[in-house]
């Protein structure tokens, strides 16, 4: 929990601050006034005694309840790469829950069985399966391995374009046909 070298302001701060990740309200809520709650906020999470406190904090709270980034990280791809045939039988009937695998069913929202009775009293039953957004949990990973991170590709820059750049700059001239080593010896003499 918080350190003890905290005010007991500053601990209630710490600990509003885990409920939402929101400094204005966290220094609210602990009793700073509204009107200069913003700035209390600001300044209290730049302090490295109440930064600390709160690291130490979620370091404890991630122990506690096992929620890991590893573990998020997990289920989103179980998300990403869902593979919908495994919700099907090889006869094209819907599985049923129990037979689902752990991946398929961290990726299925809601699951709705309506039974139906048509005239004659034939039962039909249909279901609704809403899945997680796919395409958002990709996002989700892309961002998280940086690939949709438009600095890191310019740091991986051609050599030849970076150094092209760079003599631009400069006041050398560039050469189309550099002298061989018999002309320059000529240009000596």
């Amino acid at each position: 929990m918080p350190s003890t070298r905290l005010r007991p302001k500053q601990q209630r701060f710490v600990q509003e601050y885990l409920v939402d990740l929101n400094g204005t309200r966290a220094a609210i809520r602990a009793g700073y006034s509204p009107r200069t709650a913003a700035s209390i906020a600001n300044e209290n999470l730049r302090k490295p005694e109440i930064a600390a406190a709160i690291d130490a904090a979620r370091a404890e709270m991630q122990v506690r309840t096992e929620v890991t980034a590893d573990r998020v990280i997990q289920e989103l791809a179980k998300i990403a790469f869902l593979d919908v045939r495994k919700l099907f039988s090889a006869d094209g009937s819907l599985k049923a829950v129990h037979e689902l695998d752990d991946d398929t069913s961290a990726a299925v929202v809601s699951l709705e069985v309506r039974l139906a009775e048509h005239d004659g009293g034939e039962l039909t039953k249909t279901a609704r399966i809403k899945l997680a957004d796919k395409r958002a949990a990709l996002v989700d990973l892309g961002r998280h391995l940086g690939i949709f991170d438009v600095k890191r590709e310019q740091d991986v820059e051609n050599p030849l374009a970076r150094l092209i750049r760079e003599v631009q700059g400069t006041s050398l001239p560039i050469v189309a046909n550099p002298p061989t080593d018999d002309e320059e010896d000529e240009d000596a003499d």
